[in-house]
């Protein structure tokens, strides 16, 4: 057995990249550090702000929100909340959503839950059984965010931290380019400048792999869904999940490079691509730079 790059105790995992093994506290203290930094490098919290976390029930957020409650409990200016959005999907949200509640129980925070069918009168399941020529993901997508936003203000959350990795950091911004949208990668968490009815989005876990917040989760004892969407399968950023994946395989630390390179040309997309003024949707109200939102224009394709 391998040992810890930093002691003599027995590794529990090789840092492919950097070539070091570490044992478990090594390894807990490596990836609380990386995330500790990402958020200061993100920007200071102010007094009196409340965070709200997006809580799938997953691993990804779930390590998320357990990491936040570590880093801000001692700071009582600070107020975390949980946000949980139930797309309606059968066989797979519901169980999620379980293991949200129980985690922000022993954690004591408070759970608030959207819901698709409550905000747009329709559930995920009824979305897909419909013929439409977007994907799925597509509705699932913008609808999230809205659902999001919307719970969000109601609970005058500052911030909203998302459970984002770097595996779906650089996939996201290799996208992006690919598709030629240059005003959306300019647009990619986190955000430094807030926009008027939107809340800006922190994305504590953005340095850190997939595989190592699977690992934190297992050997911290976490409860998470383990589950998949059934409609993940249509999702384009698989293509791109494989693409990167290889491209890590071979080449260690590509997923890195990907990041550290957009971060290194942002202010320069925001440049050619500055905010624009947004007004508020005709139809609810939600801020948009067109007279209807894309939620609602979504929502107009699937409600008879």
């Amino acid at each position: 057995m391998k040992q810890c790059s930093k002691c003599h105790q027995p590794a529990v995992i090789f840092i492919q990249y950097n070539g070091t093994h570490l044992c478990q506290t090594h390894f807990f203290d490596y990836v609380e550090r990386r995330v500790k930094k990402e958020i200061t490098k993100q920007g200071k919290t102010q007094k009196n702000t409340t965070i709200g976390v997006a809580l799938s029930g997953g691993k990804d957020s779930t390590v998320c929100l357990s990491l936040l409650c570590d880093i801000y409990k001692k700071r009582s200016h600070v107020h975390l909340v949980a946000i949980t959005v139930d797309e309606g999907i059968q066989g797979y949200r519901p169980a999620s959503i379980q293991v949200a509640q129980q985690t922000c129980e022993e954690l004591h925070i408070d759970h608030h839950i959207i819901s698709f069918k409550n905000v747009f009168d329709i559930t995920m399941d009824e979305i897909a059984s419909q013929d439409h020529q977007l994907g799925d993901c597509s509705f699932c997508g913008v609808f999230r965010r809205q659902c999001l936003n919307l719970l969000g203000k109601k609970l005058n959350v500052d911030k909203l931290a998302t459970g984002h990795n770097l595996d779906d950091m650089a996939q996201s911004i290799l996208m992006n380019f690919v598709n030629g949208d240059i005003e959306k990668l300019a647009r990619l968490g986190p955000h430094e400048h807030v926009q008027p009815g939107l809340i800006p989005r922190m994305l504590p876990l953005r340095t850190i792999p997939e595989k190592e917040l699977t690992l934190y989760a297992i050997l911290k004892k976490f409860k998470f869904h383990h589950g998949q969407c059934p409609y993940a399968h249509e999702a384009l950023r698989g293509e791109f999940r494989d693409i990167v994946d290889e491209l890590e395989q071979h080449h260690p630390g590509t997923r890195h490079s990907i990041v550290k390179s957009y971060d290194g040309i942002k202010p320069s997309l925001m440049h050619c691509c500055p905010s624009v003024p947004l007004h508020s949707c005709v139809r609810c109200g939600e801020p948009t730079t067109q007279n209807m939102c894309k939620a609602c224009l979504l929502q107009e394709q699937v409600i008879h």
